[in-house]
């Protein structure tokens, strides 16, 4: 983290961090292996972003990121700056759809599908 932050972000105001609800990934953790005084100017530049403990955030994530791939990235693209033109283009046009994902699979297919694996 602290090679991110520092060295590949090194530039950058702020680092934004997606992370799940895991015990090392809250803000106790770095003071624990950094010691609170380093920690705190360590996290100064981070923002914390955490995922919903009980959603399908990832699934979303997944799901979108497969559509981009068959939309827009299936083929080759010549370099880095069309790469970004074509990924802009893109988002721009999915947000000004207001796309979204429509869920069919139920938490009543999940029981049907699932229901073995469940502790009771």
């Amino acid at each position: 983290m602290r090679h991110l932050v520092e060295q590949v972000y090194g530039s950058a105001k702020s680092v934004h961090l997606v992370l799940d609800n895991l015990n090392t990934h809250f803000r106790s953790s770095f003071e624990e292996v950094m010691g609170p005084e380093t920690a705190n100017a360590f996290l100064q530049r981070v923002v914390f972003h955490y995922t919903p403990k009980h959603a399908s955030w990832l699934n979303m994530a997944e799901i979108e990121i497969g559509i981009l791939d068959r939309q827009c990235l299936d083929r080759r693209i010549q370099d880095r700056a069309t790469l970004s033109a074509e990924v802009a283009a893109w988002q721009h046009r999915r947000n000004a759809e207001r796309r979204g994902i429509t869920w069919t699979f139920t938490r009543q297919d999940a029981d049907n599908k699932l229901g073995r694996h469940y502790v009771s």
